[in-house]
């Protein structure tokens, strides 16, 4: 499941940029903070990801991931340079395909890789467009597959990549806010898009040629309108009752609201979460739940070395956990 958001000035308090992210996944699956530090690789060097051995990378960076313990690839993260990643599980008309990189594959390859937000974007794109993306992303459900958006962000912009098996759309964000969750939300404006986009949709008759090109509504496998109870919806709203004052602490309090969902309990269940602020390229800071359910646990600022400090965030008490057996609003399941 899981939300992302970001801010971008004039929506912070500081002109700076906040991110934020929910990782949702199968209660009881353990996901922890990990650090790797940076490299150099030798000419021919392969790496193996969750399912698939791909060309390693001339250079790596050192990166901070909230990785889910089974899988190669992570939810969420950031880079020694301020960019920061989080992607979303997406429902497409396009087939699923065989085991590839999963959208966590291609979270944690954009971050070693990409030295800003725009670069992280054409490596994630490149590689989903040369290797595809499939394989269970649950690891004891075989037929729990998906496709994937991302929100990818650095001290100077945003974008949100949607994907439709190896086709993709992207939107670029300089100012204000934006969020996504579940949904395919990149409809006619979009800045950049795969090769051969539209023809494909025209050739699958998911466009009939002639009105605008609507990405969600020709690749969504839902409805493309969005609904005003949706997670995405709400957190939109929780978004703009704190424009121009949002803040680390803000961003922690969306995390944590259980009348949206965002804060999700249940067979799935926030299993993590992760709030960074930006103010400069490689000058960010970076806090980790580390444990299921924001509304519980505290968040702890992390170096990129792995260590964590003894302040914890929000220094106000937590709301109330719910009580055993609590269920997710009909507004907050989609």
């Amino acid at each position: 499941m899981c939300d992302t958001f970001v801010a971008l000035s004039p929506a912070t308090a500081d002109g700076t940029v906040v991110f934020g992210k929910n990782s949702d996944r199968p209660a009881g699956e353990g996901q922890s903070v990990a650090c790797f530090g940076g490299d150099r690789h030798p000419p021919g060097a392969a790496l193996r990801c969750t399912y698939i051995e791909i060309p390693q990378a001339p250079r790596t960076f050192a990166t901070l991931l909230s990785k889910i313990d089974w899988m190669w690839g992570a939810e969420m993260g950031a880079n020694e340079l301020g960019v920061v990643i989080g992607n979303e599980a997406v429902w497409t008309r396009e087939p699923a395909g065989p085991p590839a990189l999963l959208g966590m594959d291609l979270v944690r390859l954009g971050l070693e890789r990409g030295e800003t937000a725009f670069k992280a974007l054409e490596i994630i794109t490149s590689l989903l467009e040369r290797f595809g993306q499939g394989g269970a992303c649950a690891e004891n459900d075989p037929s729990f597959t998906y496709h994937n958006a991302f929100l990818i962000a650095d001290a100077a912009e945003a974008w949100v990549l949607e994907t439709a098996g190896r086709h993709w759309v992207a939107e670029r964000v300089t100012s204000g806010m934006r969020n996504i969750s579940n949904g395919l939300t990149i409809r006619t404006h979009f800045d950049m898009s795969s090769a051969g986009l539209i023809d494909h949709a025209r050739r699958r008759g998911l466009y009939n040629g002639t009105d605008d090109f609507d990405f969600a509504a020709a690749f969504g496998a839902g409805a493309a309108d969005p609904d005003p109870y949706s997670r995405q919806a709400c957190g939109r709203r929780l978004l703009s009752e704190r424009e121009g004052r949002m803040t680390p602490d803000h961003m922690m309090t969306i995390l944590r609201d259980h009348d949206s969902g965002i804060c999700m309990h249940g067979p799935f269940e926030t299993t993590a979460s992760m709030v960074s602020h930006i103010s400069g390229s490689a000058d960010a800071r970076h806090w980790f739940t580390g444990a299921p359910h924001p509304c519980r646990t505290p968040f702890r600022a992390y170096a990129m070395d792995g260590t964590a400090d003894a302040e914890c965030w929000p220094r106000e008490p937590l709301q109330a956990a719910p009580t055993d057996g609590f269920e997710i609003s009909e507004r907050g399941s989609v």
